[in-house]
């Protein structure tokens, strides 16, 4: 009898942890890319927040479509499925920068980053009518991920000039934050302050990428440091990235992330959420046209010597 209720024990006992661990281990999925049609949007930032959701910045392209010139506003959109998107609406535009361009215009690829209770949300902005030597780092504050940013009045020092764009920003475990911004075939990098709205030190070129055009992205995975970024492939780009052992390289070149998409230009982030990873990335396959972008995910995964495989793209 008591070995029968000894074995009665452990099978319930095995049952219970098998089913804990299926719903520990339930995989996501994701829903039809691009995930947002309402709209046209590019260059997502993508960011997991103490609140568990996982929000997405991203660029507006104009329609009917004016050129990327024109592109004015940021939008942001969360999930906490990775399935069903809400739109919070707009958070920053042009006409909030006091600093900026008279005619607007101009805002391209951003990033947005958490610290102490608030959010930056930062973006790439000309300060003057001729645009290429006038680009600036500009930054928006909130208490809020989705809401009540505030242009500051100037923009970062000492970073800027001639097509210097594409903002992103990264926190490592200790707590300092980088920030990197890129163009003319160069990416830089550099500390930022704990305000978050200075360097703290010099910016310096990254070394070691190969074929750089724009669009950097820098995260971490069991202890090694990643920079991805979009190349000059035969006028398609694709993604790409390194590979390092410090936030600011030196970075040895690994390979292809993300094969060239129905979009000329390319640009992403990635992120882990739940358990798995993501890169965010945008395609033109609802417009078939370069200037009106969607914004797409699809799931990343990892080798066993921490190189990343390429990522499949799904519809």
């Amino acid at each position: 009898m008591m070995k029968s209720l000894s074995l009665y024990l452990i099978i319930c006992v095995s049952v219970v942890t098998l089913a804990t661990s299926c719903r520990q281990t339930k995989l996501l999925e994701l829903g039809a890319n691009p995930f947002i049609t309402h709209m046209y949007t590019a260059d997502p930032s993508a960011h997991v927040w103490p609140d568990g959701r996982l929000y997405v910045y991203a660029s507006h392209d104009i329609y009917p479509p004016k050129g990327c010139d024109l592109m004015d506003k940021y939008h942001v959109f969360s999930t906490d499925d990775m399935k069903n998107w809400k739109d919070h609406g707009e958070i920053v535009n042009s006409d909030m920068v006091k600093w900026g361009r008279p005619e607007g215009g101009w805002m391209w690829a951003p990033d947005c980053a958490y610290r102490n209770g608030k959010y930056y949300f930062y973006f790439p902005h000309p300060s003057e009518t001729y645009v290429s030597s006038s680009w600036k780092i500009g930054v928006a504050v909130s208490n809020y991920p989705d809401r009540g940013f505030t242009v500051l009045d100037q923009p970062i020092p000492g970073m800027g000039g001639w097509d210097m764009i594409d903002p992103a920003v990264f926190i490592d475990d200790d707590g300092q934050a980088y920030i990197y911004y890129s163009g003319r075939g160069h990416c830089y990098g550099g500390k930022l302050k704990e305000n978050m709205v200075e360097l703290d030190g010099e910016i310096t070129d990254m070394q070691g990428l190969h074929d750089f055009h724009e669009g950097a992205w820098v995260h971490k995975y069991n202890g090694k440091y990643y920079l991805s970024y979009a190349d000059n492939f035969d006028g398609a780009n694709r993604m790409v990235y390194c590979m390092g052992d410090s936030p600011l390289g030196p970075w040895t070149y690994k390979g292809i992330i993300l094969a060239a998409t129905s979009c000329a230009m390319s640009h992403g982030s990635i992120v882990e959420y739940k358990g798995e990873w993501f890169l965010f990335y945008h395609n033109s396959d609802l417009s078939h046209r370069n200037e009106l972008r969607s914004i797409c995910v699809d799931k990343l995964y990892y080798n066993p010597d921490g190189t990343i495989r390429l990522v499949s793209q799904h519809r």
